[in-house]
């Protein structure tokens, strides 16, 4: 991984480098279930940091403090417009695109550190591509198919239609405090199937390959290997 970008830091981004990256926790009712957790009332906000953005093709590294990578297939949306305090009926309006993200998470830290900062910002962990389609060209963001392969097989198959909070509910919720600015991500879930909750675990391991696809966005695949 090179120490050094020049130009855009993500390909499929309109932006060198978006200064927030916010995403959503147990937004999907079957992920919930799978944890044993119950429905949240309201969206579970948290952070990645943009120092864990690289672009498809690029290697997810497994830092040497970590024994539980797992996978997270979802649904982002750029941000076009400055928002602030949006309403749930113009709120798709400041949308820009869609794109796949990999939500990498180390269970590991995020169950040991109390809070999941550490565990979703490592560097890498925030693969997205390997387009940005234009929110016009996305008529119905509920409406996609979403999915996770692991070297060739499917882990995670689930619809956005599950999501316990649309896109336009998520940005209203997120905008009633903080103003999203043009180029920022919202990463808006992930579905049942990630590799933790498996019995046994199946979590990313050295020479791994990774991929996300949701309908009309494209495939978004990295491969995986330790850190050196």
């Amino acid at each position: 991984m090179p120490d050094e970008r020049r130009g855009p830091i993500v390909s499929a981004l309109p932006i060198d480098r978006p200064g927030k990256i916010v995403c959503v926790g147990l937004n999907y009712r079957d992920h919930a279930e799978e944890q044993g957790t119950e429905l949240p009332s309201a969206p579970l906000l948290f952070a990645k940091w943009p120092n864990a953005l690289i672009g498809p093709g690029e290697p997810i590294v497994i830092p040497h403090v970590s024994k539980q990578v797992d996978y997270e297939a979802e649904l982002a949306v750029v941000i076009g417009e400055r928002v602030r305090r949006a309403s749930e009926e113009n709120a798709l309006d400041s949308v820009r695109g869609y794109v796949c993200l990999n939500d990498v998470s180390a269970r590991d830290l995020q169950f040991s550190d109390g809070q999941w900062t550490r565990a979703k910002s490592a560097d890498t962990f925030c693969p997205v591509g390997p387009q940005l389609v234009p929110a016009a060209e996305v008529p119905d963001p509920q409406r996609l198919g979403i999915r996770c392969v692991l070297n060739g097989e499917v882990m995670q198959d689930s619809t956005t239609a599950n999501m316990i909070f649309t896109v336009a509910e998520i940005i209203v919720y997120a905008s009633a405090t903080m103003t999203l600015e043009p180029g920022d991500l919202i990463a808006t879930g992930t579905p049942a199937g990630v590799g933790v909750f498996r019995d046994p675990p199946v979590l990313l391991k050295h020479g791994d390959e990774v991929t996300v696809e949701i309908d009309g966005l494209g495939s978004l695949t990295n491969p995986v290997q330790d850190e050196r």
